[in-house]
């Protein structure tokens, strides 16, 4: 009879086709076969039997490492920013060493193959997987995931769901703290460049600066409020509609350092001074913040300390089911910080010339 899955043909059969054979999670494959204790009885027939009748051979440097009790986790990445995958790395490979944690980091592009990559890694047995944004706010990800009952922890999301953990800061507290820093300067016409709007943090933010308008009783107008994409080239195209108004905005706040940079950019193309004749100002903290002139007045998201938190917290978990204690999702809320540097300042107006 033939088997019920479908293979590549000639490729040998991986543990996703004995999860499938079976009818249980990939996760649950690899409980069973390096014998843990946590999987009923009647499960541990079902992919025994689906073993033996798809000659599945385990892997045997992996069978090697989960003997040694290495953990394995994944980190998809998909990010248009470098400056925050940079630091997001560099503190998730910190934290995976000190753990003697093995650490999968793989690069696959939103909307296109992101559940392809999710699901491969997934089938080669992965204990547990980081997503930091965007990928922290894709429901197909996070379906596949929890469909195969693999862990998993969210990295700067402004919407948890409900079958992972999750590290953060509070964007929309950290937006409102900026917008009424503004607002105290002295600032009545405060543009600001929503993030990317597949990203749940872009709303929180939003949230925050209109919120921070209201408790100061500005009016809150439309026109100051454009799209942005958290990369520098929709930075520049924000800018350019913000400063083309008819009564343009003496302060913008974009909602990431990327398109801060690119709106200090445009501002230096037409003229204006910053901070004389426009307050800038960003969020994330990145290094592109201290490397542009002025330096950028911003947020500081402690992405670093975020990305090791993700790793502890996601060690953590994995530890806890190979205990046999179940699934706990956590959240933390680190601490954000507002940067005060060169690109903000009371407003001042321009002098008009005429054109001869």
């Amino acid at each position: 009879m033939a088997n019920k899955v479908s293979r590549r043909q000639g490729g040998a059969p991986t543990i996703a086709d004995v999860a499938r054979e079976a009818g249980v999670s990939p996760m649950t494959v690899s409980r069973v076969i390096n014998g843990e204790k946590n999987v009923r009885e009647a499960t541990r027939e079902a992919v025994n039997a689906a073993i033996a009748a798809l000659n599945y051979a385990p892997n045997p440097a992996a069978r090697s490492l989960a003997g040694a009790d290495q953990i394995r986790i994944g980190l998809l990445y998909s990010n248009p920013s470098s400056a925050y995958l940079s630091e997001f790395l560099v503190g998730g490979l910190d934290q995976a060493s000190r753990r003697n944690v093995q650490l999968v980091v793989e690069k696959c592009d939103l909307d296109r193959h992101e559940v392809e990559v999710a699901q491969r890694l997934v089938a080669s047995g992965i204990d547990g997987i980081i997503l930091p944004p965007p990928l922290c706010d894709s429901q197909a990800v996070l379906k596949v995931l929890a469909d195969a009952g693999t862990p998993a922890v969210a990295v700067a999301t402004g919407r948890v769901a409900d079958n992972v953990s999750a590290v953060s800061i509070d964007d929309f507290e950290a937006a409102f703290a900026m917008t009424r820093h503004i607002v105290s300067l002295g600032h009545r016409r405060v543009g600001f460049i929503i993030g990317n709007p597949n990203q749940t943090a872009s709303g929180r933010r939003l949230e925050g600066y209109r919120a921070a308008l209201e408790a100061a009783g500005l009016p809150l107008a439309d026109e100051l409020i454009t799209q942005g994409l958290f990369t520098y080239r929709s930075g520049l195209d924000a800018a350019e509609r913000l400063l083309e108004l008819a009564e343009p905005p003496s302060a913008i706040f974009a909602s990431n350092d990327d398109m801060a940079a690119a709106t200090v950019a445009v501002a230096h193309r037409r003229g204006l001074d910053v901070p004389g004749d426009l307050t800038v100002c960003g969020f994330d903290d990145t290094a592109l913040a201290t490397t542009i002139w002025p330096e950028l007045t911003t947020i500081h998201q402690p992405i670093t300390d975020m990305s090791r938190a993700a790793v502890e917290l996601l060690v953590d978990e994995i530890k806890r089911r190979r205990g046999g204690e179940g699934e706990k999702h956590r959240r933390m809320l680190l601490d954000f910080t507002l940067v005060r540097r060169q690109s903000d300042a009371a407003p001042r107006r321009r002098p008009t010339f005429s054109m001869a």
